[in-house]
């Protein structure tokens, strides 16, 4: 395997509305703790502002969401920072350099918005909890792009 097969997951979907519903969906911190099962009433994602709330995610809800935007670009680009997969309550993961996560949304060739989502920088994680961290976000993303294009469909 080369470096880009461990560092970085990337997964795509066309979802069927426009492309500024699309970007509200991920840019309202709300609307993205909505289908993306964490509680983040009351905040926004803005560059160098943290974004924190309780996940609510069935048998995650001990563990806290925590993330650190990094860009906002309106109905192009939004990334933040955290460390995946950040689990054990006992493990203190603020020493570790976080993963870089950027949405990206571009008009799909046959209509509605293509999303897709990198995530980077497992390559950095420390080596104990590396592949399972990439096992389980790469899982991870795969049900958070279906999550996005049901809640798009489903709240206009």
């Amino acid at each position: 395997m080369n470096s880009s097969d461990t560092d970085r997951i990337e997964r795509s979907v066309i979802i069927d509305a426009p492309r500024q519903r699309v970007w509200r969906a991920l840019a309202q911190a709300e609307e993205f703790g909505n289908w993306f099962g964490v509680n983040l009433k009351g905040q926004s994602f803005a560059p160098g502002q943290r974004a924190r709330g309780p996940i609510t995610y069935p048998s995650y809800e001990h563990l806290m969401f925590e993330v650190v935007v990094e860009r906002v670009q309106a109905q192009e680009l939004l990334s933040f920072r955290w460390h995946p997969y950040a689990v054990d309550p006992a493990v203190d993961y603020s020493q570790e350099e976080p993963a870089l996560v950027t949405f990206t949304l571009t008009d799909a060739p046959a209509g509605g918005t293509l999303l897709t989502v990198v995530e980077s920088g497992f390559d950095k994680v420390p080596p104990q909890r590396r592949a399972e961290a990439f096992r389980m976000n790469s899982g991870g993303w795969d049900a958070q792009m279906e999550n996005v294009r049901r809640h798009v469909a489903e709240s206009p």
